[in-house]
C-alpha cells in the first residue's frame, strides 16, 4: 500500500479522503460484523466486564473502541455474539455473549442506541449515536432445537451466522468436511423460522453448497456479512461467482471483509503451510501472538492491504451488482490489512473507492443503504409470515432425514 500511496499526488489523496469523510458524515457506515464482544470476554483483565475493559479509552493493542468508532464514522454496527463450536455449554455461551452486547449498550447510552429495526439507524444518527445491532455467530448455540431462535429474537438478535468453522448436525461449514449436502431437513426448518422471525440469514462461514441450498428456499434476502470474492482469493470462506450473481434475484448482499487470509491470495498460499486442508486456523485467545508464532516458523508473511480490499469490493460489485455489496470488517483483535488496522480507518477505504471512480450514490449504497434495504425487507416479510404461520417447533430428531 505504501508504494501505491507514494505513486499518487498528495493533493489527490487528501481530496479523496475529504470526500470520503463528507460522504460518511451524511451516510455513516453500517458495518456488518465485529467481534468486540468476544475480545472483551477473553481479555485477561476485563474477563467479560464491559466497564473494566473501558471502551472510552484507546486500546492500542486492539482495533475497536469508542474513540476510533467515532473516527471511523461508524453509524451502525452488528456486534457478533460468537460462541466456539466446541464450547462446553454453547447455549449458555451464546446467551452470555448476547448479554455482553446489551451490557455494552447499557454501559455507554450516550454512544450506543439499542437497535432492533432498520429505522433505528436514522434514529441513532439524529441523536449522534451509533446504532447497536445484535448478531449471533454460530448456530451451535441452538443445541439442535428451534425454540432458542425465538428467545434470541426476543433478546434483540436480528442476524444469525448459521455456523462457524465447523460443520453442525444440520449445516455444512466452509472450513470443515460436509455431512448434510449443504443443508438438511432440520436446517431447512431453521431457515423457515428465521424468515418468519425477521432475522437476517448470514451465509458467511457456510459451505458453497449450503449457500446454494439456502438461496433455493429462503423467502427473504440473505447476507454474507463478512466474505470476499472467491475469484480473487480462493479461501473457502469467500463467495463463489454463481452465488454472488444469485444475490440480485434474492435481494441480498455480500459485505467485504478485512481478514487478511480472505483478502490476499499470496497470504492465503503462505498460510496453507500451517492450516488444515480446509483453511481453518485453530481458535486462539491472542490471534496476533498466534500469527507471530507462525512467522517465527515460516518467515515473514505476505501482507494484505487496503488496496487489496478495494480490489475485492470492485470484483463484488462487478459480479453481484452495486446494490448488493456492503462492508463487513470482521475486526476481532487479530491481524488486519495494512491501512485498515482499526475501525478508525474506514474513511481511508472509502477514499480509495473515491479514487477508483465510485459515484457518491454508489458509495452511499456500500456504506449503509444496501444493508438497510435488506433489513427492511426481512422485517416486512417476517411480519407477514408471522400473521399466517405458527412458530416452528421441535428438535433435530423430529425432522426425518436430518
Amino acid at each position: 500500500m505504501d508504494e501505491e500511496r507514494a505513486s499518487r499526488p498528495e493533493e489527490s489523496i487528501d481530496n479523496a479522503l475529504a470526500a470520503a469523510r463528507a460522504l460518511l458524515s451524511r451516510t455513516p457506515l453500517f458495518d456488518g460484523h465485529n467481534d468486540l464482544p468476544w475480545v472483551i470476554r477473553v481479555d485477561r483483565s476485563a474477563r467479560g466486564d464491559v466497564f473494566a475493559y473501558d471502551l472510552n479509552r484507546l486500546h492500542e493493542g486492539a482495533d475497536t473502541d469508542i474513540p476510533r468508532l467515532r473516527e471511523g464514522m461508524v453509524g451502525a454496527q452488528f456486534w457478533a455474539a460468537f460462541q466456539p463450536t466446541n464450547a462446553p455449554h454453547p447455549a449458555r455461551t451464546a446467551m452470555e455473549q448476547i448479554d455482553l452486547i446489551r451490557r455494552i449498550e447499557e454501559a455507554h447510552p450516550e454512544v450506543f442506541l439499542p437497535a432492533r429495526q432498520a429505522s433505528d439507524y436514522a434514529k441513532a444518527r439524529s441523536q449522534g449515536k451509533i446504532a447497536s445491532f445484535v448478531a449471533v455467530e454460530g448456530g451451535v448455540g441452538l443445541e439442535n432445537s428451534l425454540s432458542p431462535l425465538r428467545i434470541w429474537h426476543a433478546a434483540g438478535v436480528r442476524l444469525m451466522t448459521l455456523c462457524h468453522n465447523e460443520t453442525l448436525d444440520w449445516v455444512d461449514s466452509a472450513t470443515d468436511a460436509p455431512r448434510n449436502g449443504g443443508l438438511n431437513a432440520f436446517g431447512r426448518a431453521i431457515i423457515g423460522e428465521l424468515n418468519r422471525l425477521g432475522i437476517v440469514i448470514d451465509l458467511s462461514h457456510t459451505s458453497h453448497d449450503a449457500m446454494r441450498r439456502v438461496l433455493d428456499i429462503t423467502e427473504s434476502p440473505v447476507a454474507l456479512s463478512h466474505s470476499n470474492a472467491f475469484s480473487l482469493c480462493d479461501h473457502p470462506r469467500n463467495t463463489p461467482d454463481d452465488v454472488l450473481r444469485r444475490l440480485k434475484a434474492n435481494g441480498g448482499l455480500v459485505m467485504a471483509t478485512f481478514v487478511p487470509g480472505f483478502v490476499s491470495q499470496r497470504l492465503r498460499d503462505w498460510l496453507r503451510r500451517s492450516r488444515d486442508s480446509y483453511g481453518k486456523a485453530p481458535l486462539a485467545a491472542d490471534p496476533k501472538a498466534q500469527f507471530s508464532e507462525l512467522e517465527a516458523k515460516h518467515g515473514i508473511a505476505p501482507k494484505a492491504s487496503l488496496v487489496d480490499v478495494a480490489d475485492h469490493i470492485v470484483r463484488l460489485v462487478e459480479t453481484a451488482g452495486v446494490n448488493h455489496v456492503g462492508i463487513g470488517s470482521d475486526f476481532f483483535g487479530g491481524a488486519s490489512p495494512v491501512g485498515l488496522e482499526s475501525v478508525g480507518r474506514f474513511p481511508h477505504l472509502f477514499a480509495e473507492l473515491v479514487r477508483r471512480g465510485f459515484s457518491e450514490r454508489d458509495l452511499e449504497k456500500l456504506s449503509s443503504l444496501n444493508m438497510l434495504r435488506v433489513l427492511r425487507r426481512v422485517e416486512t416479510i417476517g411480519k407477514a409470515l408471522r400473521r399466517t404461520r405458527p412458530p416452528a417447533i421441535g428438535r433435530l430428531e423430529d425432522y426425518p432425514g436430518a
